[in-house]
């Protein structure tokens, strides 16, 4: 019997989250800079076993733009893994939001996309109040993953037509591999080497990047982008779930609120925009 496509994103969406509060986990040993080193390495040393990329054939302009993926991704994870060193998971991941958001609307004319700009704003202003669970920290770090996850669906179209398959993907992710190399080896030190923890990153790698990318591309082939970006609106409330079921993470009905709001406006500019979903790497 074959698998419905809604079924592979919202399965790529609850691996993607569960890999994230997993490496919440990982911070007491690790910090946020050894748990991003060690899941964006074992990600590349994955994505490089299966893609098999190929430098040969590309000019400097294909390769810089690689290069520059590598920088976005890099980037992009680590604030995000800042952000929820500081702020509750599913906070943090609506707050980022805001970048396929931003990229879902962005040159719109029409009167209607304003209704989902105002509804994301006021989800985002009550998650961003002053007091509470919620740091000026986290919420900007947040806002950075955001800023950095929507120049991540930009560049990936571009890839998209440099590179085959998956390929580019993985010359980026190893190029953030190593970028990420000095900051996480000065947050992880020595426990870098542990089997356990090394065997837990590669455990997140595979839940927060190599199942959800694999699965969404998969409902790529079947569903069109438009409705793959609704059904990615569901994420906030997914990492708010797996916050709560892993890590303890209660939420206020305030937040709640917040988070639907987002989710609304993000589902509401997928139906009436032209989103590019793209999953998050």
């Amino acid at each position: 019997m074959s698998v419905p496509a809604p079924l592979y994103v919202l399965v790529g969406i609850a691996s993607t989250q569960i890999g994230g509060a997993i490496a919440t986990t990982l911070f007491d040993e690790l910090g946020p800079t050894g748990t991003v080193l060690l899941r964006t390495a074992f990600a590349a040393a994955a994505l490089v076993l299966l893609w098999r990329p190929r430098i040969a054939g590309h000019s400097r302009r294909d390769l810089a733009l690689a290069v520059a993926f590598g920088l976005t991704l890099a980037a992009m994870n680590l604030s995000f893994y800042e952000a929820i060193d500081r702020i509750p998971l599913g906070i943090a991941v609506t707050i980022e939001f805001v970048g396929p958001l931003a990229v879902a609307i962005g040159g719109s004319r029409r009167a209607l996309d304003v209704v989902w700009v105002v509804l994301a704003a006021v989800g985002i202003l009550l998650l961003a109040r002053a007091g509470g669970h919620v740091n000026a920290g986290g919420v900007a770090f947040a806002l950075l993953a955001g800023v950095f996850w929507a120049t991540y669906i930009l560049l990936s179209a571009r890839i998209g037509r440099v590179f085959p398959g998956g390929s580019g993907l993985s010359l980026a992710m190893t190029v953030a591999a190593v970028l990420l190399v000095p900051v996480g080896v000065a947050g992880g030190g020595s426990a870098l080497l542990r089997p356990e923890l090394l065997a837990a990153g590669a455990g997140v790698a595979m839940l927060s990047s190599a199942i959800p990318y694999s699965l969404e591309l998969a409902a790529l082939r079947r569903l069109p982008t438009r409705v793959l970006g609704i059904l990615l609106s569901v994420e906030p409330a997914m990492a708010a779930l797996a916050g709560f079921v892993i890590l303890g993470q209660g939420l206020r009905l305030r937040d709640g609120i917040a988070i639907a709001l987002v989710a609304m406006a993000s589902a509401g500019a997928s139906f009436t925009g032209e989103i590019q979903a793209v999953p998050e790497a």
